[in-house]
């Protein structure tokens, strides 16, 4: 079982290629090939984090996704924003996120607290 680490394009392309063909086969758990699938997809998760990662989204489009993924209004977020006009400040990026808004939309929409507080378009989205 001779497994390298991966270190180029071509490495990462021939490693997808081994575990979709282990991955037909369906290997069980603790067998050699199954053993090959799990260190393969280590090393593949480890070669996407270094030159793939993915950045955490903008604050405002994540609670625009969650409204349209949840079928929900502006209405819905009064309770965690405050009235209309201020949902809209805030969703229009003329408002920043409260403290109080991001932990109410965090229990109320589920929307993990640290993408609430990231930069939102190139500024911070906490009010100070």
């Amino acid at each position: 079982m001779e497994i390298r680490p991966i270190h180029t394009e071509a490495d990462y392309k021939a490693a997808l290629r081994e575990i979709s063909a282990l991955m037909e086969t369906d290997p069980d758990y603790g067998t050699p090939d199954g053993d090959r699938l799990d260190v393969l997809a280590i090393l593949v998760q480890a070669y996407e984090a270094k030159h793939y990662p993915i950045s955490a989204p903008d604050p405002i489009e994540a609670i625009k996704f969650r409204l349209e993924q949840g079928g929900l209004s502006i209405k819905d977020l009064e309770p965690m924003i405050g009235r209309s006009n201020r949902v809209y400040e805030v969703l229009g990026r003329k408002r920043p996120l409260t403290l109080g808004m991001i932990r109410r939309l965090h229990k109320g929409l589920g929307i993990p607290a640290e993408v609430l507080i990231a930069e939102a378009d190139g500024k911070f989205a906490l009010a100070a």
